[in-house]
């Protein structure tokens, strides 16, 4: 008897493993490429992580145009891929009439907000990361000038811009911030040349830190700022290590982490829908200080990070939201 019940045990936790097992994951990049050492390598990165914890196949895909998106979660979906994750604003349309086709099957969006009972939809507190980068060229810089280089011109690469200047003018009121964008359609999320002749523009009125939230565009901006032998800060995926010592650090927001909680939620069947909101308070944004960039930072930026990520999160400092009001100057 105990050897049957045992026996049962073990097909019963066998069956378990199957069924996680069985999920079929998917993943549709934005515009830019997967490659692109910012947005999409951060969610390629999160897949990864799963599949070399699990052993489970995913497939993705990366659109070349904008119109390629709504094509490419359809084809997922129909042939029964669950989850099916699309990281981009530009696939919000897309998504919800996708989504309403598949009511079985659960979706993700990042970046955007789509109100359906089978859709995740995860968003970043950009503005509360860039304003303590904002913070760290505004320390580091020694002309009283800072840049920001954004990829497509639209209200998220806003939101970004309008923190760093905040952050940055914490430091010096009077800071002067040279803001420009790549351009105003999905090609600008893959223009590194362009974003390059920018940040040069930038570093000739005096800019001696540029940020950029550009996709793959931002390596031009990196690139440059280390050709002229000035500072640079990365965004999405931790880019410290692409110039290591010319990065002085990277906003850094857990794509990694919306894709990979996506995937091991569903397995496990604990999937829920609606919004997931991440900002300081739960690490969904950070400045990143590694082994590349610690010799860049010093105790006294250190220590003012420190301050201002607990007086952020204790509400003392509010962070403005462009995406809620765009009253902040560009």
């Amino acid at each position: 008897m105990k050897k049957t019940l045992l026996s049962l045990l073990a097909v019963a936790a066998m069956s378990t493993t199957a069924l996680a097992a069985e999920i079929k994951p998917a993943l549709v990049y934005g515009t830019g490429g997967k490659f692109d050492k910012s947005f999409n390598e951060a969610a390629y990165t999160g897949a990864e992580a799963y599949k070399k914890e699990t052993g489970t196949e995913y497939r993705d895909f990366e659109p070349t145009s904008d119109t390629q998106g709504e094509q490419a979660i359809r084809n997922f979906a129909s042939r029964g891929y669950n989850p099916v994750i699309a990281v981009s604003f530009a696939w919000t349309s897309a998504m919800e009439k996708v989504a309403a086709e598949f009511p079985e099957t659960k979706f993700v969006i990042v970046d955007s907000v789509v109100d359906l009972p089978n859709v995740r939809s995860v968003v970043y507190n950009e503005a509360e990361g860039s304003y303590l980068v904002g913070l760290l060229a505004g320390m580091a810089s020694k002309t009283g000038k800072v840049g920001f280089v954004g990829g497509m011109d639209i209200p998220l690469i806003r939101k970004f811009g309008c923190g760093y200047v905040q952050g940055a003018k914490s430091v010096k009121a009077d800071m002067q911030v040279f803001q420009n964008m790549v351009g105003t359609t999905g090609a600008a999320w893959n223009d590194p040349v362009r974003a390059g002749e920018l940040t040069k523009n930038q570093i000739d009125q005096g800019a001696d830190v540029v940020y950029a939230a550009a996709g793959a565009s931002g390596l031009g901006v990196l690139q440059t700022a280390a050709d002229n032998k000035k500072l640079s800060i990365g965004v999405d995926s931790n880019q410290n290590h692409v110039h290591p010592g010319s990065v002085l650090t990277s906003m850094v927001k857990r794509v990694d982490l919306a894709v990979y909680n996506a995937y091991k939620d569903t397995a496990a069947d604990k999937f829920t829908a609606g919004v997931q909101s991440n900002g300081i308070k739960d690490g969904g944004v950070v400045a990143a200080i590694d082994e590349n960039n610690k010799s860049l930072i010093t105790p006294e930026m250190q220590t003012a990070v420190d301050k201002a990520k607990a007086d952020i999160i204790a509400g003392t400092v509010k962070v403005h939201d462009y995406m809620t009001d765009n009253s902040c100057p560009m």
